[in-house]
């Protein structure tokens, strides 16, 4: 895959977001969106400045695109982040169907400088019963109708 200058640009862009948010108290991390060679939305980590621990820069340039775009829908969109996305971000990114991801740094310079995700990655992999926080099914029968109810609507929005 080749590697133009505009896509060094808009990682460059993510870059500097990154390094404004270290400036002003936010997470080392940066990220922008880009639709038909325009950014459409760009952000940093604000998990300390918000205390939402899901405001990684990744979610925070999603929740923005969305917002312009008017649609949770980013197909044909192309995320630029400074740091490989951790598991919660990559997630999101498969959710609102980004078409292309580059990163900066990886999931091991972020370890180096104090920021791992290996830990969740191993997480998942673990049996339910065996994972440090405790998920335990509960009421599964009424659950299931909330469920019953979404797969007979007619009406519904796929996503």
């Amino acid at each position: 895959m080749e590697i133009t200058e505009k896509d060094k640009e808009f990682m460059r862009e993510a870059i500097r977001l990154a390094d404004e948010s270290v400036k002003h108290g936010g997470g080392p991390f940066g990220a922008v969106i880009v639709k038909d060679g325009e950014i459409i939305a760009g952000a940093s980590n604000s998990v300390t400045i918000d205390n939402d621990p899901t405001a990684h820069a990744e979610m925070n340039a999603i929740r923005q695109a969305c917002k312009k775009l008017g649609t949770f829908d980013l197909s044909g969109c192309t995320l630029y982040t400074s740091c490989e996305p951790c598991p919660m971000c990559l997630g999101a990114n498969y959710w609102a169907h980004i078409d292309k991801i580059y990163y900066g740094n990886n999931r091991k310079d972020a370890q180096d400088i104090d920021f791992a995700d290996n830990f969740i990655y191993e997480e998942i992999k673990r049996p339910m019963v065996k994972r440090h926080v405790p998920i335990i099914p509960l009421l599964h029968d009424e659950a299931q109708e909330t469920f019953r109810l979404w797969k007979e609507k007619t009406d519904k929005i796929e996503y």
